[in-house]
C-alpha cells in the first residue's frame, strides 16, 4: 500500500454558530468520517462524529463560547487519533479572497497576510476563518493547508452582471459582485455532469436554500448570474439576513435609527429576515406554528415569494429554463417549501409532481413539465477535499 493510501484529507467548513468537518481517504476521496459542532456559544452545544457506516465515534454535549474553542475541540480529537488518521492535507472553506484570489491555493504566510488585508470585504467571516487556519497550521505542521474560496464558481460572470453602477474608484477597491455558495454549486454541477447528457446545453437554476440562501443561473456550464453580491447579505430573504434592500432603507436606518456601523451590521446579519418577521429563523418551527401564528405564516410567505421572484429573474437573465435544482438544508429537506415555491409557476414550465416531491425523489417534476426539477444533496466538504488532493499530488 502506498503512503497516500494511508493518509487522509480533512475538510473544514466554519459557520457562524457551527463547525462542520469531514475526513477523506487521500487516494480515493472516499469519506471516512464526518462531524459537527453545533450551537456554538449556547449551552445546548453538541459535538458529534460518525463514520461512513454511521457508527457513532463521538457524541457529547459541549459548551463552547466561540468558534475558536470549537476548533480547539476538533484539533484535540484528531491529535488523540492521529496514529489512526494521519493528515496529509487540511482544506478550508474561505468565504472570499478578494478579486485576485478565487482559485484554490496552498496557504502560505503571504496568503494569510493578503487575507488579513481583505477582511474589510467579509468582516463577519474572514477573521474567524483566518484564525481557524492559523490554529490548524500550528497543530498540524506537516499537513498541507489549502484555501478553497467560495467565490470561484462565479468568477466568469459578465461585467454587466457583476459590476455595480458606482464610480470606478470603488470597484478598484474590490467593490464588485462576488457571489457565494460557490463550493456547493460546483459540487451540484459535478453531480449533474454524471447524470445529465449534454449538460452544457442546459439552462439551469440552482437554489441553495438554507439559513443562508442564494441562487445561481448557469448557462453553457458557467455561472452567469447569482443573487448574492459583495456579501452574503443580499438577494433572497434568509434566516437572519434581509436579502436585497433599497439603499434608501440603509440610509434610513443610519439616519432615523441613529445606528453605528457595528449595530447596523448586527441588525442586517443576525436580526433580520425570517427571524425579524416570524420570531425565529427555524423554518420547520415556522411551519409548525403557522396555523396559529400569523407572523410565522407571513415569514414563510415572504421566503417563498422571494424565491419565486428570483427564479423568474434568473430565468430571464439566461433566456429560459430547462432545469431547477433544489439543494441546501431547506431545499433538500422541506417538501412543503419546495411545493410552495413552485406553486403557480407553470408559466415558466415549472410543475411539481406532488407525490414525487413528498417522497423526496431526486426528480420531482411532473412528466408533462417543460422544466425538470431535481433535489440534490450538496457536499461542500467533498469539493474542498477534491481541490486539496490536487496539491498533494503535485507537492
Amino acid at each position: 500500500m502506498n503512503q497516500s493510501a494511508k493518509n487522509f484529507i480533512l475538510s473544514v467548513n466554519c459557520g457562524s454558530s457551527s463547525l462542520k468537518f469531514s475526513l477523506y481517504r487521500t487516494n480515493s476521496l472516499k469519506m471516512e468520517l464526518e462531524g459537527t459542532i453545533k450551537n456554538i456559544g449556547n449551552t445546548n452545544g453538541a459535538f458529534s462524529i460518525h463514520d461512513n457506516r454511521h457508527s457513532v465515534l463521538e457524541h457529547k454535549p459541549v459548551y463552547l463560547t466561540n468558534l475558536g474553542d470549537a476548533v480547539t475541540e476538533v484539533i484535540k480529537w484528531f491529535e488523540s487519533n492521529q496514529s489512526k488518521y494521519p493528515l496529509s492535507a487540511i482544506g478550508h472553506r474561505v468565504i472570499q479572497g478578494g478579486p485576485k484570489h478565487r482559485l484554490p491555493e496552498v496557504i502560505t504566510n503571504e496568503l494569510l497576510e493578503i487575507l488579513l488585508q481583505q477582511v474589510y470585504l467579509a468582516p463577519n467571516h474572514l477573521p474567524a476563518e483566518i484564525n481557524t487556519i492559523i490554529t490548524f497550521k500550528t497543530a498540524f505542521k506537516k499537513a498541507i493547508q489549502v484555501a478553497c474560496f467560495d467565490t470561484l464558481f462565479h468568477n466568469n460572470m459578465p461585467a454587466y452582471a457583476k459590476d455595480y453602477p458606482l464610480p470606478a474608484k470603488y470597484t478598484n477597491k474590490g467593490l464588485t459582485k462576488y457571489g457565494f455558495h460557490g463550493l456547493s454549486y460546483e459540487y451540484i454541477m459535478k453531480k449533474l455532469a454524471r447524470k445529465v447528457p449534454h449538460l452544457k446545453r442546459q439552462k439551469i437554476i440552482i437554489a441553495h436554500l438554507g439559513n443562508g440562501a442564494s441562487m445561481v443561473a448557469v448557462k453553457n456550464g458557467i455561472g452567469v448570474e447569482t443573487t448574492m453580491g459583495i456579501s452574503p447579505l443580499g438577494g433572497l430573504v434568509m434566516g437572519t439576513r434581509p436579502g436585497d434592500l433599497d439603499p434608501g432603507a440603509i440610509l434610513f436606518l443610519l439616519k432615523e435609527g441613529n445606528l453605528l456601523y457595528e449595530e447596523l451590521d448586527r441588525l442586517l446579519s443576525n436580526e433580520s429576515g425570517l427571524k425579524a418577521i416570524g420570531g425565529t429563523n427555524d423554518v420547520q418551527r415556522l411551519l409548525t406554528d403557522e396555523h396559529q401564528n400569523p407572523e410565522a405564516k407571513a415569514a414563510l410567505a415572504l421566503f417563498c415569494y422571494s424565491a419565486k421572484k428570483f427564479i423568474g429573474a434568473l430565468a430571464s437573465a439566461i433566456g429560459g429554463l430547462d432545469m431547477l435544482v433544489f439543494t441546501g438544508g431547506i431545499g433538500e429537506n422541506s417538501a412543503t417549501m419546495r411545493e410552495r415555491i413552485c406553486m403557480n409557476m407553470e408559466f415558466l414550465g415549472i410543475k411539481l409532481h406532488k407525490q414525487s416531491n413528498y417522497n423526496n425523489d431526486e426528480i420531482i417534476s411532473s412528466t408533462s413539465a417543460k422544466v425538470q426539477i431535481r433535489v440534490l444533496p450538496t457536499d461542500e466538504e467533498w469539493i474542498i477535499a477534491h481541490h486539496s488532493k490536487k496539491f498533494i499530488d503535485n507537492y
